[in-house]
C-alpha cells in the first residue's frame, strides 16, 4: 500500500548505488503485472532506481521497505477484495513468514526476495 509519495531509494553517488545492487542488500523491488522489475508509474509509485523498494543490512537482520503492508495485512483494509478473502489481506503472508523465520532462528538467505 502506498501512503505517500515520498519514499524512494537515492544514493549519493553512483559507487554507492553500485555497491548496494551488487552487495545481495536490495531484497525488495516494484514489480509490473508481467513480474518484471519496474521504474515507472503506477507500479513503481515513487520512481525509486532500479525499482528498489527495500533493503537490509550485510547479515539481514534489518530491513527498511518502502511500501507498507502493514496497512494492508487485514481483508477489510483494502480497498477492494475477492469474496474469498476471510480475514487475512495478501500481505499477512509475509508477516507470518518472518515470525516463522524468527522463531525457527533460521539463517536468513539473501535469495530471499520479495516483489511488489
Amino acid at each position: 500500500a502506498v501512503a505517500h509519495g515520498e519514499g524512494r531509494a537515492e544514493f549519493n553517488d553512483p559507487a554507492a548505488e553500485k555497491r548496494a545492487l551488487q552487495s545481495g542488500t536490495v531484497v525488495m523491488n516494484y514489480v509490473d503485472n508481467y513480474g518484471d522489475t519496474t521504474v515507472t508509474y503506477p507500479a513503481n509509485p515513487n520512481g525509486s532506481p532500479h525499482g528498489i523498494a527495500g533493503l537490509c543490512n550485510d547479515d539481514g537482520r534489518f530491513t527498511i521497505m518502502m511500501p507498507h503492508p502493514e496497512r494492508v495485512f487485514r481483508a477489510v483494509t483494502n480497498a477492494w477484495k475477492p469474496d474469498d478473502w476471510l480475514e487475512d489481506g495478501p500481505t499477512m503472508r509475509m508477516f507470518r513468514n518472518a515470525r516463522q523465520l524468527s522463531l525457527n532462528r533460521l539463517p536468513l538467505r539473501k535469495s530471499v526476495h520479495a516483489r511488489f
